[in-house]
């Protein structure tokens, strides 16, 4: 798999000028290496892969790890869910296409979170 990368960017959000590092996970399966770095994050994009079935998949078990970690009592931070968006990536590849609009639609409203599809 490749390894994680970290991206750091800056944006001016509400007059203040807020640090992000973003870290990619993408094709990380060892879950003890996940669960590190979901309890790193404060808040998590999880995104797949219209034109991977696997990959779209793979969203509820993170969620769920996510909202499994945050709301641990062992986290100082209390019991404030981090911010949690479903990203649909690949939207440009009709014809590769396995997973529709209409499933990510349902799956967001299931875990009841925001859900954007890009290219």
């Amino acid at each position: 798999p490749p390894p994680e990368m970290i991206y750091r960017h800056m944006a001016v959000i509400d007059g203040e000028m807020v640090h992000f590092e973003i870290l990619d996970t993408a094709g990380q399966e060892d879950s003890l290496q996940i669960e590190e770095k979901i309890k790193w994050g404060d808040g998590f994009a999880v995104v797949y892969s219209v034109t991977d079935r696997c990959s779209f998949d793979e969203v509820m078990r993170l969620c769920f790890l996510i909202n499994h970690i945050h709301s641990s009592p062992k986290r100082s931070s209390g019991s404030e869910q981090p911010p949690v968006v479903i990203v649909a990536n690949k939207k440009d590849l009709q014809f590769d296409r396995m997973v529709s609009t209409e499933d990510g639609e349902n799956l967001s409203k299931a875990l009841k979170l925001p859900f954007y599809e890009i290219s």
